[in-house]
């Protein structure tokens, strides 16, 4: 028992020691993740993609409408579920600005399947261990989409303390 812990455990520290992290790396096209062999598939990536560079990139919080069903589910912890309260969540730092014709984010994929939306982004973070480096790791968003708009949204998302 004690001869198995201990091989055990060594193959687990040895195996972590030995892997170094592979950085992520974005796809070099958006375009080409828009695109799908279904028409609605296809449909739904572009609303969240372009929702995404309107209203959460550029601020433009007036074509939340557009965008979100009324009755639209948050599964974040820091805003508030319903289309009035998710632009009142924006609204407190969100500046409208020009809208790009791309996501400004590194955009790993967008995935659609069914009604449900998922776009991940290359995300850097200081280095825990040592604070003058970074890392790399992947942040997801999933959707779902309903009747042409983003009825319910998750995300990695921790609850923060807001000033």
């Amino acid at each position: 028992m004690k001869a198995t812990f201990l091989l055990a455990f060594s193959l687990i520290t040895f195996s972590f020691t030995s892997m170094a992290q592979l950085r992520v790396i974005p796809l070099k096209s958006q375009s080409e993740l828009l695109k799908s062999d279904s028409p609605k598939l296809a449909q739904n990536k572009k609303l969240v993609y372009d929702m995404w560079r309107e209203f959460l990139e550029a601020g433009h919080l007036e074509v939340a409408e557009k965008y979100f069903d009324e009755n639209y589910m948050q599964h974040n912890p820091n805003a508030g579920t319903g289309r009035k309260a998710l632009v009142e969540f924006f609204s407190k730092f969100s500046k409208p600005q020009a809208i790009s014709d791309s996501i400004k984010t590194d955009v790993v994929a967008i995935v659609a399947e069914g009604d449900l939306v998922t776009i991940s982004f290359v995300r850097e973070m200081p280095d825990p261990v040592d604070k003058s480096k970074k890392y790399t790791t992947t942040w997801f968003d999933m959707f779902r989409i309903e009747n042409g708009k983003i009825a319910e949204h998750w995300d990695s998302s921790e609850k923060m303390k807001f000033n």
